[in-house]
């Protein structure tokens, strides 16, 4: 090309080299400017995507409806809809839509539906918006297309304008003659705007190229190209000033975007002087690399952002899968962990958005795990319902049997059979709280009825009860004289009062309730007396050994702390078991009955045992840490 550019020219070797020279640096300019412009595209267009995510991100919908408004009004609008608020308006609506549905089933089985009979209602909200949405699409697909069509000719048309300035920068003639015409492709070349991304780069190299080639075959026309040349040189040191001065501009992708336009500018003004080529292109740059490395640093805390986001959105999925794979052995358990995964949701809707690869993706997985814990929770109230239909069935029979029994006079053999029925009763499993309430009471009238009359009927029964009252009343005021004073042997005097106790016969049926209340309460009393003395002994003497036990290494004193550990939850499990319990028979029972007191005892009895494990735990610790 060199060789036919010397002849070209008629020029001496010296010239000829110069020429070489200045093509090259004129083939590097252009590369670097395009690797610039490259970079501009890019980080314009990934600025662009999260100028729109940030501004999305910020419209908060609070209703389906106005989702479809701003749906049907993108569809009849004349505008191309953007890919990033389209995606929005779609994931909004669904995430809006989904929690309407939850709670509809939600309201649903607590109403005591049947889960299988659950059908989801059309919702036109979602009709509207799925035919609107649909609009959307084909207008976005046609804009696509004529978008891809206007590339195609705006390459051919510069194609075209390249092929003709290459002919007058190859030829000095044509350089000289047809100046005026190379103008008007300038102006040509800047007037025609979206090309083929992949061929940007290609299309700008050659035209710089023979641009400058041109100017320097300007040989008639030397006015002319002075002219441009100092026209050229005064509008690239406004385009440097302009973007020295960007330097200052806060809004970072502000300027960015004007640093864009001044690149565009730069690249439609003609060349300079061969001299000053380097220097201007040298200082612009300089510029531009300022406010590039300010876009980049701007736009990687924004990613590092999406990426953190990721990472906290990833943890909630974490959570919530945990969440499901937990066993649940009651209502209250699936109670709970739906708190908690609702409280997880209203996290979930605090975090930004996650890197655009991902945003789907995360939000699919963040469903899925939603989904499964509500279709199980909705399997398990099935099953518990249809227990509980079971369990209620069963008790209506025992009703029954004992409404039967009610007026009977055989009173051993019908005693028996409602003890009996009492006690089958005490194996069924819950019912519903208003139905068992209602059983319980029909089943108790029935088996006091019985109970009172046969009472009634044993009235010379009565005295030997009367009598076996005062003796019973007698050995409480020995217990409570035992209480108040200091007795060497306690236990033992216990003992014998409450095998005394025990031999006497019945008592009134209407005065047993009240005379073993305050028989078991001063047992209680007197206990307690000897279960911190006992435990005092206890503890001393656990001090001692553990003494003994830390000589065998840390390992043993580790292995001792674990077993205290696994008797501490074992002793917590029992006592909310019994606790549970009597929160049942406590809404079971009208009257009251001795079990309850029973069954307080032995809680009590836990929690004395549980106190003293969780002391010898901390003395243990006290011990480690010596």
């Amino acid at each position: 090309m060199m060789d036919s550019q010397e002849n070209a020219l008629n020029q001496g070797t010296e010239e000829v080299k110069q020429s070489e020279t200045t093509v090259e640096q004129t083939v590097n300019n252009a590369e670097t400017a395009v690797e610039i412009a490259k970079d501009t595209v890019i980080a314009a267009t990934d600025n662009q995507q999260l100028r729109e995510e940030d501004t999305l991100a910020n419209t908060v919908y609070d209703s389906k409806k106005e989702i479809v408004e701003r749906v049907k009004a993108i569809a009849d609008s004349e505008e191309t809809p953007e890919k990033a608020e389209v995606d929005h308006l779609k994931t909004s609506f669904y995430r809006l839509h989904l929690a309407e549905r939850e709670a509809q089933q939600k309201a649903f089985l607590e109403a005591g539906g049947d889960p299988e009979k659950y059908q989801v209602l059309p919702d036109e909200e979602e009709e509207a918006f799925k035919i609107a949405m649909s609009v959307i699409k084909e207008k976005r697909q046609r804009a696509f297309l004529e978008q891809e069509e206007l590339k195609q000719q705006n390459l051919k048309k510069k194609e075209i304008i390249i092929e003709k300035v290459k002919t007058m920068a190859t030829t000095p003639e044509e350089a000289n003659n047809n100046f005026q015409e190379f103008k008007a492709l300038q102006q040509e070349w800047k007037a025609i705007k979206p090309v083929p991304a992949e061929k940007v780069n290609e299309l700008w190299r050659s035209y710089q190229l023979y641009v400058e080639q041109y100017y320097d075959l300007l040989n008639l026309n030397r006015e002319a190209r002075e002219y441009d040349f100092k026209k050229n040189l005064e509008k690239k040191t406004q385009l440097c000033e302009a973007a020295e001065k960007l330097a200052d501009e806060s809004d970072v992708i502000s300027a960015f975007h004007q640093l864009q336009d001044l690149h565009q500018e730069y690249r439609e003004t003609g060349p300079v002087e061969k001299e000053l080529r380097e220097q201007v292109w040298q200082r612009f740059k300089a510029a531009s690399t300022i406010i590039n490395k300010r876009h980049q640093q701007h736009f990687e805390e924004i990613r590092a952002e999406e990426e953190d986001n990721l990472v906290k959105k990833t943890a909630l999925c974490e959570k919530i899968e945990g969440i499901v794979k937990q066993e649940r052995k009651n209502s209250g358990d699936w109670d709970n962990h739906s708190k908690e995964i609702i409280a997880l949701q209203q996290e979930w809707k605090t975090i930004g958005f996650t890197p655009q690869k991902m945003n789907t993706k995360i939000f699919e997985r963040f469903r899925a795990a939603c989904d499964e814990f509500f279709t199980k929770k909705g399997e398990y109230f099935k099953e518990l319902k249809d227990k509980y239909g079971e369990n209620a069935k069963r008790k209506q029979e025992l009703v029954a049997k004992a409404q039967e029994l009610k007026d009977s006079t055989d009173w051993k053999k019908t005693s028996d059979k409602l003890i009996a029925l009492q006690k089958e009763w005490k194996t069924i499993g819950m019912v519903p709280k208003r139905l068992g309430d209602q059983l319980w009471e029909d089943f108790l009238t029935a088996c006091n009825h019985f109970f009172e009359a046969r009472n009634a009927v044993h009235a010379d029964e009565r005295n030997e009860e009367r009598e076996n009252l005062a003796k019973k009343n007698e050995i409480i005021e020995k217990l409570k004289q035992l209480a108040e004073g200091a007795v060497e042997n306690l236990q033992e005097e216990m003992r014998k009062l409450t095998d005394e106790f025990n031999k006497i016969g019945h008592v009134p049926f209407k005065e047993k309730d009240k005379m073993f209340k305050e028989y078991h309460d001063i047992l209680d009393k007197l206990h307690k007396t000897l279960n911190v003395k006992a435990s005092r002994h206890r503890m001393d003497n656990f001090r001692n050994n553990l003494k003994k036990v830390a000589q065998r290494g840390e390992n043993a004193i580790d292995n001792e702390r674990g077993r205290l550990m696994r008797r501490f939850e074992q002793l917590k499990q029992e006592i909310n078991t019994y606790e549970n319990n009597i929160g049942f028979l406590n809404i079971s029972s009208k009257k009251g009955n001795s079990l309850i007191d029973d069954m307080n005892r032995r809680v009590q009895k836990l929690k004395d045992e549980l106190a003293e494990t969780k002391q010898k735990i901390k003395t243990i610790d006290d011990e480690k840490k010596a």
